[in-house]
């Protein structure tokens, strides 16, 4: 994959963000992750950009996914993919389905951790012909070498992996524009440190 995404072609696929399992990531700071994760969703709403969420066993120690999600996606929430204990979220016909309604062939991911929930969903939709953009800082890991070997195997798979200020601004791709100010607003509120 070499071409930019642009945001009427492309989905945001986030998986299993839920708040037991969110405490799982260790290799960067869980409010980081949150703040990052809700940054994209807001940036899929402002620019209508079909989301598909996906969750675990919520009924579980992994819990429900974050709230603040329903308030910025509602449909997405509400229809999210719930599955009984899949760990590869590609292998359920019912996530799978989802991901092939939105009729987009680029998929923007982000998994709650990268070494069990993004790295096994990201590679599968490679091999069904998806473009993948892997969001590192919106994914984390238990440990620095639970990251590095996902890191590794996505892109030896031709997985891209990037960051949410990244993807962001390539979805935006002119910040004078109306969604583009809308866009950079949240980037600033969210992703990027403050400017004094």
């Amino acid at each position: 994959m070499n071409t930019i995404f642009k945001h009427e072609e492309t989905a945001l696929v986030l998986i299993d963000h839920q708040i037991g399992t969110m405490q799982l990531i260790k290799n960067i700071s869980l409010d980081v992750v949150k703040r990052n994760v809700l940054a994209l969703a807001k940036t899929a709403s402002i620019l209508n950009i079909p989301v598909v969420l996906t969750s675990s066993q919520e009924e579980n120690i992994q819990g429900a996914l974050l709230p603040e999600l329903q308030d910025i996606v509602p449909e997405a929430f509400a229809t999210r993919v719930k599955r009984a204990g899949i760990v590869n979220a590609w292998t359920d016909s019912n996530f799978r389905d989802a991901v092939a309604k939105t009729g987009r062939k680029n998929l923007i991911m982000a998994g709650v951790t990268t070494s069990v929930c993004l790295v096994f969903p990201a590679i599968d939709a490679v091999s069904a012909g998806f473009s993948v953009q892997a969001v590192m800082d919106a994914s984390g890991s238990p440990s620095d070498l639970a990251e590095e070997m996902s890191r590794r195997r996505m892109e030896n798979a031709g997985v891209v992996l990037t960051a949410t200020d990244t993807i962001m601004a390539e979805l935006a791709q002119d910040w004078s524009t109306p969604t583009g100010q809308q866009i950079i607003q949240v980037m600033f509120q969210n992703v990027l440190p403050s400017i004094h």
